[in-house]
């Protein structure tokens, strides 16, 4: 008994101290935090020294990036873009030159590691590998769309953002791998197979592209990637996605992993955004955007979490999916595309991850790792968290902007 009255004590006091948080100091503590990464240095692997550029490695020298945020990566393409955001919500520059301090840094250097690279490692452990190759929608999709949005930032002035983008026009268009129906594929973990974490590598990327250029092909192609995904991996039992559709077995994977789910959220979100009303698909994706709205509030518990496989109460709490699920409902909210009365759902999982996910010196915890596909539950199970994970905190800082937002409209 005593020490049941002792965890509801805690408990309690963990409650009572997130709600003592603003929205907005609790967003800032983050943003700050991030504000604190040497996200533009290097670091020697074996003397140890810091270098602010690749003119001052001396030769023989392999460096890393001094912090995972300094990579180039999709989840660095979310954070940019979502500091972004939160400075032009705040009126505050000084978030809004992090995305473009780090997306500058990239462009500054990428020259000196190309020009080492060996074909015995793989690109992605190559600073700065996955901006020059563009292998994977995971390499410059995310990121695409931060360098649309620096460029535009920045005055449109600078040639080498454009022709980066550019580049990454053609490879989507006509480099990546697609079903013959168009959808983009991975030749991984089984041939041509449809990630549901694609639907936010492509669409993120080709709803910027549609803005810059003003070209609506880019709209209708990343219509045709949302509402195919949905064909492919959408389970009318459970009401959730699958995480992925094997093409060539004809089936789905065995796994409703919670972030995939989310990714198919913000992507939608991302897309309707700039779809003007007259688009013949925009009334398809609100009604999609609703009917996994609908489906995933079935599944979120008594606190305001969701799990890490979203249909196994016992699978753990995770903090990224619970972002990405809140601002989905958010910010449809804010843009009236779903009813006021949903916003019940994303204060639930605000108020959560306010209470004890955010903390007071600004980490965001319990945020899965990177994940692969795998045709085992106990591969997802298991994966383990993060405090400060890389691919939680573009996402926390975006679902903190529309939350805030939410609040300043009247229901």
């Amino acid at each position: 008994m005593k020490k049941i009255s002792c965890l509801l004590l805690i408990a309690c006091v963990a409650l009572r101290a997130g709600a003592q948080k603003t929205d907005e100091q609790a967003l800032r503590s983050i943003a700050d935090n991030i504000l604190r990464q040497p996200v533009t240095e290097f670091v020697g692997v074996k003397d140890g020294k810091t270098y602010l550029n690749t003119k001052d490695i001396p030769k023989g020298e392999d460096v890393k990036f001094k912090s995972p945020l300094g990579e180039w990566h999709y989840s660095n393409g979310v954070l940019d873009r979502a500091m972004v955001h939160l400075g032009q919500h705040l009126g505050e520059q000084k978030y809004v030159d992090y995305a473009v301090k780090h997306v500058k840094f990239g462009f500054d250097n990428y020259e000196y590691f190309r020009a080492t690279f060996r074909n015995d490692r793989k690109h992605h452990t190559w600073c700065f590998g996955q901006l020059w190759t563009m292998k994977e929608l995971d390499d410059f999709g995310a990121m695409g769309a931060a360098v649309i949005d620096v460029y535009e930032l920045t005055g449109k002035s600078n040639a080498a953002y454009k022709k980066y983008f550019e580049d990454g026009s053609v490879r989507i268009t006509s480099g990546q791998e697609r079903l013959p129906d168009g959808t983009l594929c991975r030749t991984f973990p089984k041939q041509m197979t449809v990630w549901a974490d694609d639907a936010y590598m492509g669409v993120s990327f080709l709803a910027r592209l549609a803005h810059i250029t003003g070209n609506r092909k880019y709209l209708d192609d990343a219509a045709t990637q949302i509402i195919n995904i949905a064909g492919y991996l959408w389970d009318e039992s459970k009401q959730l996605y699958y995480h992925c559709y094997y093409s060539d077995l004809k089936r789905n994977g065995v796994a409703y992993w919670g972030r995939a789910n989310g990714w198919i959220t913000l992507a939608t979100c991302e897309l309707l955004s700039v779809m003007p009303d007259d688009h013949p698909q925009k009334s398809t994706l609100k009604s999609l955007l609703e009917r996994q709205i609908v489906g995933f509030a079935r599944y979120q518990d008594g606190q305001g979490f969701w799990r890490q496989l979203l249909d196994k109460s016992d699978s753990y709490q995770e903090s990224s999916v619970t972002a990405l699920f809140t601002y989905g409902v958010a910010r449809a909210v804010n843009e009236g595309w779903i009813p006021d009365s949903y916003r019940s759902i994303a204060l639930n999982g605000w108020r959560a991850m306010k209470a004890s996910k955010i903390t007071d010196d600004g980490h965001f915890k319990d945020v899965c790792v990177g994940t692969g596909i795998a045709d085992d539950l106990p591969f997802y199970y298991n994966r383990p968290v993060g405090e400060n994970e890389k691919h939680g905190l573009g996402l926390i800082i975006e679902c903190g902007v529309e939350i805030m937002k939410m609040s300043q409209k009247k229901p």
